[in-house]
């Protein structure tokens, strides 16, 4: 009997905890819906809304209370959309119910209707999910351009500029010149490929990719312009940045785009710091065959 009341109140607990999930989850898709533009996308957060709402009721007719949302979690979610995209925040929040799998098993030996619930929210959610129409996303690959070569080429120059100049203000001047002439060529370069496919955002593309450039050669040579005295130590913390950019940016991308974030993140940050490695040893040549002293 004991043990019966136990099983019952966990029971409970997780209905509950089920409850609230819910009747936050509307609220995230409720406030999204009515702050985006775009009517397509408008129309599929609303429709999820109603999907969770539904969803909410349903453990209420066991609970037989009214629970409110987590305010909290709902402003997280909003904010995350808006900062880095509706489909990144949406994967994230959506990557996060996946988590309650096994307690829905348990919850589904007592309440068989739950299986049935779980099948069609899952179902549901990631098809409305996959019609959500975000401009950003259709630039991936511009924007992974623009970022993968800025940190192979100038994670590489700055590692040869470091060895051979042995100066912070003309390593981070000759990083700069490099990375703005370099950003103008890799934009006109996307600009005049995607015009070769006939692609009306090639213009688009071009501007992606040249700001993903400028942007990742910033946060690289800033190091040198806080600490031009000490350039073996802004190196060390130049890498450390251009790892942190490959993690964020892998992270986002494997939950936008639903991609294996390991192999993305190891392949990209091995060739960038390869790279370094390799550009480094060239400088510590070139200062010993060509003399130069700075």
């Amino acid at each position: 009997m004991e043990n019966s009341n136990i099983i019952e109140k966990d029971v409970q607990r997780k209905i509950l905890h089920f409850q609230k999930a819910e009747i936050t989850e509307y609220r995230i898709y409720e406030r999204l819906s009515k702050s985006v533009k775009d009517p397509n996308n408008k129309k599929v957060l609303q429709s999820i809304a109603d999907e969770e709402l539904k969803h909410y009721n349903f453990w209420k007719s066991y609970t037989k209370k009214e629970l409110k949302p987590n305010l909290w979690r709902v402003l997280f979610y909003f904010i995350i959309s808006k900062i880095l995209g509706l489909t990144f925040g949406l994967k994230l929040l959506e990557n996060g119910e996946e988590q309650a799998q096994d307690a829905y098993e348990d919850i589904s030996k007592i309440i068989p209707e739950v299986k049935k619930i779980e099948k069609e929210e899952g179902k549901h959610e990631k098809e409305l999910l996959e019609m959500i129409e975000e401009e950003r996303l259709n630039y991936v690959g511009s924007i992974v351009l623009g970022l993968n070569d800025a940190l192979v080429e100038l994670t590489g120059a700055l590692a040869g500029l470091t060895f051979a100049l042995q100066n912070g203000v003309l390593i981070a001047t000759s990083g700069l010149i490099t990375g703005i002439a370099a950003s103008l060529s890799m934009g006109a370069s996307e600009y005049l490929s995607k015009r070769a496919e006939n692609d009306d955002r090639a213009l688009k593309s071009a501007i992606y990719t040249g700001i993903t450039y400028l942007i990742t050669v910033a946060l690289l040579i800033l190091p040198y312009l806080l600490m031009p005295t000490f350039y073996f130590l802004s190196l060390i913390i130049t890498l450390i940045i251009a790892v942190i950019i490959i993690l964020v940016f892998n992270f986002y991308i494997s939950v936008a785009k639903d991609l294996n974030f390991k192999s993305r993140f190891f392949e990209m940050a091995g060739i960038s710091l390869g790279v370094a490695g390799l550009t480094f040893f060239i400088g510590f040549l070139v200062r010993i065959t060509l003399g130069v002293s700075i």
